[in-house]
């Protein structure tokens, strides 16, 4: 993407740090909370495949420990790269939009689309039925 913002800036930071000895598929991504604060993550891989981790998950788990449970998430930006170091469409997996949607439901998630064209969704646009538990 030649028009990158400071959030995907920091994506593309992250996903060199990511451990994909498998897939060989680097995930970074970075959250910006209601703060103006940036955190970011990248996927880390497992043998045992299920025990892995999104990188946007890294990136809200270091945005709860840095800001706390009242943490609002703003924005969200992922990039990948695949084992020849080309760009990847990578959205979010319903997993991380589950989390995304939980502590940033006014939340816009930006990601590659086809033929490179950058996405620019709100979370409520990915995940129009969300789970959500009754409060009593």
């Amino acid at each position: 993407m030649t028009d990158c913002t400071d959030l995907d800036i920091e994506a593309q930071r992250a996903l060199i740090k990511a451990y994909a000895p498998y897939s060989r598929l680097r995930v970074g991504a970075a959250v910006r909370t209601r703060s103006g604060a940036i955190y970011r993550g990248c996927n880390v891989e497992c043998a045992s495949y299920t025990l892995g981790g999104c990188a946007e998950r890294a990136a809200i788990a270091a945005a709860v420990q840095a800001e706390g449970p009242q943490v609002e998430i703003v924005a969200v930006a992922i990039h990948a790269l695949n084992s020849r170091d080309e760009a990847q469409i990578i959205p979010p997996c319903g997993g991380c939009r589950q989390m995304i949607m939980e502590l940033g439901p006014k939340a816009r998630v930006r990601f590659l689309g086809e033929g490179g064209t950058p996405v620019d969704l709100s979370i409520a646009e990915l995940l129009p039925h969300a789970f959500a538990l009754v409060q009593h």
